[in-house]
């Protein structure tokens, strides 16, 4: 007599979709073939119970009465849903067998799985992957994650191909390969060289701070260093007796692009990592680098045995890699605001009364300006005699400025805006000085753009006059007006977007007024 099933397997069995249901009658099939053939097995088979299939196989037929004993209790056993369970994006469903009384029989439990077995070429890509991205990608990195590793493998692949003609190059002029010097000399020469390399990276690594608030400028500069440091090495082929002070050099700067890389590689890591992942990151990062360096210097040791022009391979290699270092860099996308971004975000919010997004304020940001250049318009933290060679004009301006901590002029002689800050500043008044410095500029760039015409005409009859700072106190007191009421709106967008200020960040000086 057939069982009926209860309410509870009713609404399980609802609840299955159609392709469980293919996998559940998958399985009772399975089970049907182990009832058929212990039915078999336990009963001894006559000719007549034999069927021959088409290979010349051996198939046991079942009588009518045994076919209609098995239908009963094939219809009697039944697979019950226990759970689903969920891996890597996996699935599997765990089931167990249920007797016609509804116990559930011993050791029935089984995992059907929810997908197709893995080829083996999808068995090697998802062993490549877990060596190549972080666990949980593309969910656990940002989307600039992608583009930076492809431009950083290409970039190591360049480095590698070419450190095999740099290593043949100096062995060559050190004497090994031509046998005209002696051990000791040859050592002694080495050992030099790696330690002039030494004192460069401990002299450079005093330049700590700037790692952070211009870390891709300086990482981009490093990257044309250690390209130097490759030329250098290369022109000892041309005068080996200069090998040491060349290679000396040479090593030097190619240690000083090692301080930058390595300085500089934690916040970009960090920036991709979207939780507290960045021990992945950053090890999946430098096994691609690992990975591209490798394969690059394979094929540059192919090539170095045709013997290929050392000026040409240099050249074509160099291009290469100092290309795929800006892309690397560029493609980098951070939620601080330095000096450059800084500056993106307030010429826009000046012109358009909008802050660019992450991804427009990183794009717009310049890379070739190096930190160690002191030609930027705004100075802020400067000293009191960059900022004024007239005390009276210090004096004017002083009122205007009696409520905050910090004093905004501009040095015309100089073409610079400056800000001055008072012991008493604190974050918010360095990054308010900061933002007040942007504003007078572009306040004075607007009006010497609308006077081109009347200036042009005024250097014929009075070339020999210079403005001074009293002349663009009307500027300095539009601006205080326009930074009373735009900064907190200014504040807003820029956390809006998903901007972070630090007024570190903006490497003040140390300069305090008191």
């Amino acid at each position: 007599m057939k069982q009926s099933p209860s309410p509870n397997s009713n609404a399980t069995a609802q609840s299955l979709t159609s392709q469980e249901s293919r996998l559940l009658a998958r399985e009772t099939l399975r089970i049907s073939a182990n009832l058929a053939s212990n039915a078999v097995a336990s009963n001894s088979v006559s000719s007549s119970s034999i069927r021959i299939s088409d290979d010349g196989t051996a198939v046991p037929l079942m009588d009518e009465s045994r076919k209609m004993e098995y239908v009963g209790e094939l219809a009697a056993s039944r697979l019950e849903l226990i759970c689903c369970e969920e891996m890597d994006g996996r699935r599997w469903n765990y089931v167990a067998e249920k007797d016609r009384f509804g116990n559930f029989r011993n050791n029935s439990m089984r995992a059907l799985s929810l997908h197709n077995p893995q080829t083996p070429l999808d068995e090697l890509m998802s062993f490549a992957r877990s060596y190549v991205v972080p666990e949980g990608f593309p969910d656990s990195v940002t989307p600039s994650y992608v583009p930076y590793m492809t431009w950083r493998a290409l970039k190591h692949f360049f480095g590698g191909a070419m450190g095999v003609f740099t290593t043949q190059t100096l062995l060559s002029s050190v004497g090994i390969s031509r046998n005209k010097a002696t051990p000791g000399a040859v050592a002694i020469n080495w050992i030099l060289k790696d330690g002039a390399g030494r004192v460069g990276k401990m002299i450079f690594s005093r330049q700590g701070k700037k790692f952070d608030y211009d870390l891709k400028q300086l990482r981009f500069a490093g990257d044309l260093l250690m390209e130097l440091g490759a030329g250098v090495e290369l022109a000892t082929a041309a005068v080996p007796h200069l090998f040491l002070p060349l290679a000396c050099a040479a090593n030097v700067a190619k240690n000083v692009a090692a301080v930058t890389s390595t300085s500089t590689r934690t916040p970009i890591y960090k920036a991709f990592a979207k939780g507290e992942n960045i021990g992945d990151v950053t090890a999946k990062g430098e096994c691609v680098g690992n990975i591209a360096d490798l394969l690059g210097t394979g094929l540059s040791i192919v090539i170095s045995k045709r013997n290929p022009s050392l000026v040409t391979t240099f050249a074509l290699l160099s291009c290469g890699y100092v290309f795929s270092s800006y892309r690397e860099v560029r493609s980098v996308v951070l939620h601080t605001l330095n000096r450059a971004r800084f500056s993106v975000a307030v010429d826009s919010f000046l012109k358009t009364g909008k802050v660019p997004s992450l991804q427009e304020g990183n794009m717009q940001e310049t890379i070739f300006t190096f930190p160690w250049l002191k030609d930027r318009p705004v100075v802020l933290g400067s000293r009191f005699k960059d900022a004024f060679q007239d005390p009276g004009a210090y004096l004017a301006i002083e009122p205007l400025f009696q409520k905050e901590r910090y004093v905004v002029t501009y040095n015309p002689s100089k073409g610079k805006v400056y800000a001055l800050l008072k012991d008493q500043a604190k974050s918010d008044d360095i990054l308010k000085a900061a933002f007040h410095a942007h504003v007078l500029l572009h306040l004075i760039h607007l009006s010497n753009n609308s006077h081109s015409s009347s200036r042009s005409q005024q250097q014929h009859g009075h070339s020999n006059l210079m403005p001074t700072t009293t002349d663009f106190e009307p500027y300095i007191a539009d601006s205080y007006k326009m930074v009373s009421t735009s900064y907190g709106l200014f504040k807003n967008k820029t956390a809006e977007q998903g901007w972070r200020m630090s007024e570190s960040l903006l490497n003040p000086g140390r300069a305090r007024l008191h």
